[in-house]
């Protein structure tokens, strides 16, 4: 054991879908057993996980009876408490079966989306059943490829409906549960109903209990567009709306790849886990990625395993930046304030707006000072790649 082995403490999960991918994409097919749920909470727990997640039919079976369901809950229940793992998170599939292929709760057809409300009240009681306190909604075929067909607006109301509905649901059912709401710009779909972190939040505002409904953020999914992830997870944090988070890696502009989390931009890596430790996130840590497709069953746990060391590590590399005399000092000549000045700026007041027009700023002699990020910069890079 080393200081990078993962431990129940550091609060890492893993989606039943992740260590359960059998490895097939649109261009082949499986090339490894599907791992069991049962199997997989032996492992990870061995491995140092905190505890699993998962959508309703990772566990069972969609056309399973009320019978399969009870004995495969209960293996599963069983194995949970024989590995001291835990379920904090559940969702449910409303992007698999061909009747959402058109969605769920924004399909133009009403027996779908009453539908999809059943299948997602079944969901909250499998997932309170196993201990989940969020539920994470990913609008996987809310979208559309032709605009002619659906009316996006209408769309838009539908989702909030829907919403609604189920937050009225956990009420009346006293479930512990908060909802966490995950974006994503395309794939499945050409285009995707709130493709983006800052989209659904705007969508929370709307809901019938916004308090009740925050954002689980994904770095590909974000990274997929072109954005920035630490600059979503940023906003959702300072709006307290980060429920939840799916840590992976992506390359920009690709298909949703899940790589294993530090794969690929390790600076962004470093930046996010910094956020995550500096402002002290509560929630799980979640690994929504999938071993490569080259893997046996050895390497899907070599996978898992990585992840969890990859977090750590860059964890020890966040202390050592925050604890570095040059960084810190560096950090405090960038970042000097002027309390009076700021004072006047945090709030509006008629003597606040005529000290603030009374005031002289030297614009040529500001615009002239250099701020000193190149050297924070390098500084920063040689904290991740360890010779600091």
């Amino acid at each position: 054991m080393d200081a990078y082995t993962p431990t129940p403490a550091d609060r890492f999960t893993f989606g039943l879908w992740t260590f359960g991918n059998p490895g097939r994409d649109p261009f082949g097919e499986p090339v490894r057993a599907r791992i069991s749920p049962v199997e997989g909470v032996k492992r990870l727990a061995a491995l140092g996980a905190y505890g699993v997640n998962l959508h309703d039919n990772d566990l069972v079976p969609i056309d399973a009876t009320a019978a399969e369901r009870d004995r495969i809950v209960a293996e599963f229940k069983q194995a949970l408490a024989d590995h001291n793992m835990r379920v904090p998170m559940a969702t449910t599939n409303l992007f698999g079966d061909p009747i959402f292929k058109d969605g769920a709760f924004t399909s133009n057809e009403p027996q779908v989306r009453a539908y999809a409300l059943q299948k997602t009240m079944r969901a909250m009681d499998l997932g309170v059943e196993l201990g989940a306190t969020t539920f994470v909604f990913w609008g996987g075929r809310e979208g559309a490829e032709t605009d002619a067909a659906k009316d996006a607006v209408q769309a838009t109301k539908w989702m909030r409906e829907c919403l609604n509905f189920l937050i009225g649901y956990v009420k009346d059912q006293g479930y512990p549960l908060k909802f966490a709401l995950e974006a994503k710009p395309n794939e499945p779909r050409g285009d995707i109903y709130f493709p983006t972190t800052g989209h659904m939040l705007a969508l929370i505002e709307t809901l019938a209990d916004p308090a009740m409904v925050g954002v689980n953020p994904e770095v590909a999914h974000e990274t997929m567009a072109g954005l920035n992830f630490y600059h979503g997870v940023a906003q959702a944090l300072e709006a307290g709306k980060l429920f939840h988070i799916d840590l992976n890696a992506q390359k920009v502009g690709r298909y949703d790849q899940d790589f294993r989390f530090g794969q690929e931009d390790i600076k962004a890596g470093f930046f996010l886990v910094k956020l995550l430790e500096d402002y002290r996130y509560e929630g799980m840590r979640h690994f929504d990625a999938h071993a490569l497709r080259t893997e046996d069953e050895e390497g899907v746990w070599d996978f898992c395993l990585g992840c969890m060391r990859t977090y750590k590590i860059l964890q020890e590399k966040v202390a050592r930046f925050n604890a570095d005399p040059e960084i810190t000092g560096l950090l405090a000549e960038i970042r000097a304030g002027n309390p009076e000045l700021e004072g006047r700026m945090a709030a509006y007041s008629r003597a606040n707006a005529d000290a603030l027009s009374a005031l002289a700023v030297d614009r040529v002699a500001v615009g002239a000072r250099g701020r000193r990020y190149e050297k924070l910069d390098q500084l920063a890079t040689e904290v991740i790649l360890g010779i600091r």
